[in-house]
């Protein structure tokens, strides 16, 4: 595994709590230090998997390659960052590794994110006869395999589906992200994108939306977003007519929002500043970019749980023709307590409904049950072992039949 922050450290919990599944595990990150404090957290919590730890740089494919060759791993899982997908890749195409993720590429240099770029790995590595899987997080990834799950139980025909994404939850923080500040900024600043009639339709940043109720929460303002899950189904499941992504964001956060990009910190690009040197005897000009500089100053968002309150609510909503020839409408979610995934990992619920899928992925692959050559989104695979061991795991789901989608 490859990454060491929040969702990773999830990961390796639910990992260490399998060992009958996961025999042999490495944890490498830039850092081995982080590395280390995940498996002391993890042993001092009981659990006795031998695990390993290493240092690397995702980004130099010589480095990931080094490292493959020397621990020989089955799979890769990667959950460093979304700019470090394809050097990851490329090293695993190179080792013989297969690979899972939990986020698609996006470049460093420019707040775009597509599935395109990985998608072009599909021959290689399907010639290695090697297994790709993109996106196993909860969205993207859950909520795609809940899409499978209902095209393949429930529905003749989806025709409409809309994602929905409410943290509902009190970290007692004037501004915090719950991820990554610098890829949850770039994500939500971004212009909107939904499909509808066949086309892609693109919307300014954060101009649709609407209150939603959700289970145990209530109603929350939420957001259309461009997110990468979409892209995907749409093509997995031609009938769709409209599909969307809605998120909820607290007015608190979008008025910090606004500010930092108002003040210029979200910037991506570098600007030259002139700074103090450490040893005090002059200054020097370095080139920092603003958004990087914010994510230092921000609060890590590993260091949310303690505090953190409330809970999540993920899930589909969809409309289509079921099994009988008539429309129906299905919503399927699972709802996940702050408190519950600190007292258990030490992490708050955005890093663990994150970390646990990837955990699942992993498994169906190590038992065999997600297994061919090439590259493949998560709901190309068979959805019943996942959403059984959804309910094993820690994230259970629960469904409304006819329901009102609001939507």
């Amino acid at each position: 595994m490859i990454g060491a922050g929040g969702v990773a450290t999830v990961a390796a919990f639910k990992i260490a709590q399998n060992a009958d599944v996961f025999t042999e595990f490495m944890i490498a990150s830039r850092r081995k230090a982080k590395c280390d404090k995940i498996v002391e957290d993890i042993h001092k919590a009981g659990l006795k998997l031998d695990i390993k730890t290493a240092q690397v740089d995702a980004d130099d494919v010589e480095q990931l390659k080094a490292l493959f060759n020397d621990f020989k791993p089955e799979l890769v899982i990667n959950l460093a960052l979304p700019y470090q997908d394809l050097t990851i890749m490329d090293a695993c195409l190179a080792c013989g590794c297969n690979y899972l993720d939990t986020a698609n590429y996006e470049p460093k240099d420019e707040a775009h994110f597509e599935y395109s770029w990985q998608w072009a790995y599909r021959d290689r590595f399907r010639e290695a006869g090697l297994t790709a899987i993109l996106g196993c997080g909860f969205d993207p990834g859950v909520t795609s395999i809940y899409t499978a799950y209902a095209a393949k139980h429930h529905f003749k025909e989806i025709q409409y589906l809309d994602i929905v994404d409410c943290n509902a939850g009190d970290h007692h923080k004037a501004f915090a992200t719950n991820f990554n500040p610098e890829i949850n900024i770039r994500e939500i600043t971004q212009k909107g994108l939904y499909w509808e009639n066949g086309q892609w339709v693109e919307t300014e940043p954060l101009e649709i939306h609407k209150d939603l109720n959700y289970p145990n929460i209530g109603p929350r303002d939420s957001y259309l977003l461009h997110h990468e899950e979409i892209e995907s189904l749409v093509i997995n499941y031609p009938t769709i007519k409209r599909a969307r992504f809605w998120m909820t964001f607290g007015q608190q956060y979008l008025k910090h929002l606004e500010v930092i990009q108002n003040i210029g910190m979200s910037r991506i690009d570098e600007v030259e500043y002139e700074a103090p040197l450490a040893d005090g005897t002059g200054t020097a000009k370095v080139k920092i970019v603003p958004l990087q500089f914010l994510k230092a100053v921000l609060p890590n968002p590993q260091d949310l749980g303690e505090n953190y309150e409330g809970e999540t609510s993920i899930g589909c909503r969809i409309r289509g023709i079921g099994n009988d020839g008539k429309e129906h409408t299905y919503y399927i979610y699972n709802n996940c307590s702050h408190r519950a995934a600190y007292e258990e990992t030490g992490m708050q619920g955005v890093s663990y409904t994150t970390g646990v899928p990837a955990m699942i992925g992993a498994m169906m692959f190590c038992k065999g049950l997600w297994k061919k050559p090439g590259v493949f989104n998560v709901e190309e695979f068979d959805p019943d072992p996942f959403m059984e061991q959804l309910n094993k795991q820690g994230l259970p789901w629960h469904e409304i039949h006819d329901g009102d989608l609001e939507l």
